[in-house]
């Protein structure tokens, strides 16, 4: 991420709305509540389906047709263009891992914090375990690149 956008005074307070819409539509579309997803992944309730369905056609239609309306990035200024990653071990791994702990507990990130914010309260115990699991990723990562870098040698 670059320093050239957080440097925009509107940056900071876009993200926030954006993120109030987002939990809101998690809010609304009762995507925020453990139970309902759970049920979806029991093959017992479609609805979330049709949330993910209607998210992903309003995406789409917003990036295909934002290079008709602006060439470049509102903060940056960097011409929109696609980022293509490769799928690696790390992609399929950590994705498996997302999976399990969202078919565990029934809520992603973002829905926990909308579930929070519905007045889930005990949601707090999976938020604790995705910062432990985000700690515990940082800490292996940053430890397995210090055996990786080579050794610097001092005269």
């Amino acid at each position: 991420m670059s320093a050239d956008h957080e440097q925009h005074p509107l940056f900071m307070p876009l993200v926030f709305v954006g993120g109030l819409i987002f939990g809101f539509g998690l809010g609304f579309s009762h995507m925020a509540q453990p139970e309902i997803v759970l049920n979806f992944l029991q093959f017992e309730d479609f609805g979330l389906l049709f949330v993910m369905f209607g998210a992903a056609v309003v995406t789409g239609i917003t990036f295909f047709g934002i290079k008709y309306v602006r060439s470049d990035a509102p903060f940056t200024g960097a011409p929109y263009a696609r980022r293509l990653k490769t799928l690696d071990r790390n992609v399929v791994l950590g994705g498996g891992i997302f999976g399990v702990g969202w078919g565990l507990s029934g809520i992603c990130p973002g829905a926990a914090y909308a579930s929070l914010g519905i007045g889930n309260v005990a949601i707090l115990y999976g938020i604790a375990g995705m910062f432990l699991g985000a700690y515990v990723q940082g800490y292996w990562r940053s430890t397995r690149a210090e055996g990786d870098a080579p050794a610097s040698t001092a005269d």
